[in-house]
């Protein structure tokens, strides 16, 4: 591909090579060496002049990329106090608060707001075991972040195995299997701590058996254990509605929540809990904190965005566009269904397709990233391309995307069948 600012690149790639991540410039490299400098919407820019639709994303941009309302407000932010010094309270962290529980599912009221995704499973971990679940119940594919605690549920020997040994009594699942859940609540006990996502996206946008969220739910009252449902990717109206457990009417103790609400302008993430569950760290403030957490910027993005997804019902919208996205992927994959895909699933705007080789994951991305196209692959499913495009997605954009993964298709097929 050419590039009109090739110096610039290459100097971009020799910083990564020198300071960042030797294996991540290699793949910047493989994928055409370009380099983002700017967004809006549903596009992605590069320094060549290129523009990108944005399908990927690794589910942030619900509200596309600088959605002006949360610009708006960050930009308010900045200029007032983006930073607060922790001795007084701050205002925007509780408003932000407050907005957000106005749409959780009823009794998850306390809000705890962190930077990642990841650091709200740490939260999460950390005050189950404020209640004394000190064992770990995880689901075979499930994704919940790298640092040390959240890495013991993430069931991937690829991430897990350099850095053991993790947390004990930790066990893992298969998804959407009620009765080997029931079987380790039987030994783990009220000791028991669950962790589980309404629909697995990094392991391949896994859907469960209706009723398996209910399930787990019922199995955790029976046996008293702890539930953290993960909405990190699914929540905010990725899947049609504003959790995944809406559907089947699943309170848990904690819910995390996560890249959507940065409205995809700055990094917050947030455990929110019951007030039963949240008890000890609602008695001492300082049992567990970060400096950076609750900031006035992040939560003025926080803010804006829950705002955003109401006053434009983005759950709405995902569920209408995610529906049609869906047919019309599944359209363009008919030809090739029991060949070089296997299927396609999803729910709303987190679909995914099922590929009968590695391979043709990556040479997909390549053929879409040919056509303008960003996508993703799945971390925990390397076989599955991932789509997670925002809800401000225009008719002529779902056209442009329909085309190019047809495109796509038709050329990967002629070379890996």
């Amino acid at each position: 591909m050419g590039d009109a600012h090739p110096a610039g690149d290459a100097h971009t790639a020799r910083l990564y090579r020198e300071h960042l991540s030797a294996g991540r410039a290699v793949l910047g490299e493989v994928l055409g060496g370009m380099v983002e400098t700017r967004s809006e919407g549903a596009w992605v820019h590069t320094s060549d002049g290129r523009g990108y639709l944005d399908f990927g994303g690794y589910g942030v941009f619900i509200l596309g990329h600088r959605h002006p309302a949360v610009t708006a407000a960050v930009h308010r932010q900045i200029d007032a106090h983006p930073l607060a010094t922790r001795v007084f309270l701050e205002p925007v962290a509780a408003r932000a608060a407050a907005a957000l529980a106005a749409h959780t599912p009823a009794g998850l009221d306390r809000v705890h707001f962190v930077n990642s995704g990841a650091e709200a499973t740490e939260a999460g971990l950390k005050l189950a075991r404020a209640h004394g679940r000190t064992a770990l119940v995880s689901t075979l594919g499930g994704y919940h972040g790298k640092t040390l605690g959240a890495l013991s549920a993430t069931a991937n020997p690829t991430y897990q195995d350099p850095f053991r040994p993790l947390l004990p009594d930790s066990a893992a699942v298969p998804y959407g299997d009620p009765e080997a859940l029931a079987e380790v609540l039987a030994r783990f006990g009220e000791r028991a701590c669950v962790i589980v996502e309404p629909v697995q996206g990094e392991g391949g946008v896994r859907i469960p058996p209706p009723g398996y969220l209910a399930d787990v739910g019922r199995l955790c009252r029976t046996h008293g254990a702890f539930l953290i449902v993960d909405e990190i990717q699914t929540g905010l109206g990725r899947l049609g509605s504003w959790w995944g457990v809406d559907t089947e009417h699943v309170r848990p103790d904690v819910l995390l929540v996560g890249k959507g609400l940065s409205g995809g302008v700055v990094p917050v993430a947030a455990m929110v809990a019951t007030d039963d569950a949240y008890a000890p760290f609602s008695r001492d403030p300082y049992l567990h904190t970060s400096t950076f957490a609750a900031s006035p910027l992040a939560c003025a993005a926080a803010l804006a965005a829950v705002e955003a997804m109401e006053q434009e019902d983005v759950p709405g919208r995902a569920r209408t566009l995610g529906f049609r996205l869906l047919h019309g992927v599944r359209t363009a994959c008919t030809p090739y269904t029991g060949g070089l895909v296997r299927e396609v699933r999803g729910r709303g705007l987190l679909i995914g397709l099922e590929f009968g080789a590695e391979q043709a994951v990556g040479e997909m991305i390549l053929e879409l990233v040919g056509r303008g196209v960003l996508v993703n692959h799945s971390l925990n499913a390397g076989r599955v391309l991932r789509l997670t495009p925002p809800a401000v997605v225009t008719d002529d954009e779902l056209r442009l995307f329909l085309t190019a993964l047809t495109e796509a298709l038709h050329a990967v097929a002629a070379r890996v069948g």
